[in-house]
């Protein structure tokens, strides 16, 4: 069961020894695939569950390991995919951006099909594709405008390269450089989707709400407009000036709701990013929370993040 290998034969006597730092070196010569099955199992595990393997996990996994009628890729996906992972804490106190970013790969890739889309402030710093795409925004388009700020005209934090248009795995991209305050390039009911990822808090609220209406004059009929932005109710727990010094705003799901019903939207899908409910009550904000709570919650109005799909009545 332990394998042929040498060195494979050699880390997992050290690993049962206890000599962690010599198992180390020896991984760094054998791939993974080529472990031996009981130092595959306990690595997979401490990795995933940071647990060694209960007496179940060996009784089920270990013999089709030997096998051969699982991988040990397959190993992996298959904790991963277990309810202990996904019920524990994904992040720790310190990971919040990391744990954010998880949270709204997930809502991209909840995001209507779309054929024509334009995505406001939608740069990747080092990425040509653009966020969208780089999130895993799952389907096809026909086009796919990021509208953003010349790079010298933005903030430091977010000074980068200029892009014309490239071809992606999705569609085509291109970029248009100004203001997102500024959609008169684009005419009317000529777009499916607008999507403002992190971007609609960089405006004054009198802008954020010229946005929303031109948002509304380019889509069509059916058309959506997807949000997500930080939380003000719980970014203003975690300090009292914004997160971001480019920030203009930072709305509560109240203020937003009412900008996109304002500019003539109906609310077609909410939902918050990472549930900071204790943080909230207590009035005392805990990273670790947040941090932990990844993915999609109901309770929106106590979450880091508010994302919001909203849609253009069809007549």
């Amino acid at each position: 069961m332990i394998g042929r290998h040498p060195a494979a034969r050699r880390a997992y006597s050290a690993m049962v020894r206890g000599r962690a730092r010599v198992v180390s070196k020896l991984l760094d010569r054998v791939p993974f695939e080529r472990l031996p099955a009981p130092v595959a199992l306990h690595l997979a595990y401490q990795v995933v569950l940071e647990r060694a393997p209960d007496p179940v996990g060996e009784a089920t996994y270990l013999p089709r390991l030997a096998r051969g009628t699982m991988s040990k890729r397959e190993l992996v996906e298959t904790l991963r995919g277990s309810a202990e992972f996904e019920s524990r804490p994904a992040f720790s106190a310190a990971m919040l951006g990391p744990s954010i970013h998880a949270g709204r790969c997930r809502f991209i890739r909840a995001l209507p099909a779309a054929r024509r889309i334009v995505d406001l402030g939608g740069t990747s710093l080092g990425d040509r594709r653009g966020a969208l795409v780089l999130l895993g925004y799952p389907y096809r388009f026909e086009s796919l405008v990021i509208v953003d700020l010349p790079p010298d005209d933005r903030h430091s934090l977010y000074y980068g390269d200029r892009y014309d248009e490239v071809d992606t795995e999705r569609g085509p991209v291109s970029y248009r450089y100004h203001s997102m305050v500024d959609l008169s390039a684009f005419t009317d009911q000529s777009v499916d989707l607008v999507y403002s990822g992190q971007s609609l808090e960089h405006v004054t609220p009198d802008e954020g709400a010229v946005v929303a209406k031109e948002a509304w004059r380019i889509l069509r009929p059916g058309g959506y407009l997807a949000v997500d932005t930080p939380n003000g109710r719980v970014t203003r727990i975690q300090q009292d000036e914004f997160i971001d010094p480019d920030h203009k705003v930072e709305y509560t799901w109240v203020e937003l709701r009412d900008l996109l019903i304002g500019a003539g939207f109906e609310i077609e899908w909410r939902a918050g990013l990472n549930y900071a409910g204790r943080s909230v009550e207590a009035g005392r904000f805990d990273s670790a929370e947040a941090s932990g709570n990844v993915g999609f919650f109901h309770a929106i109005e106590d979450c880091y993040i508010l994302a919001v799909v909203a849609r253009k009545p069809s007549s």
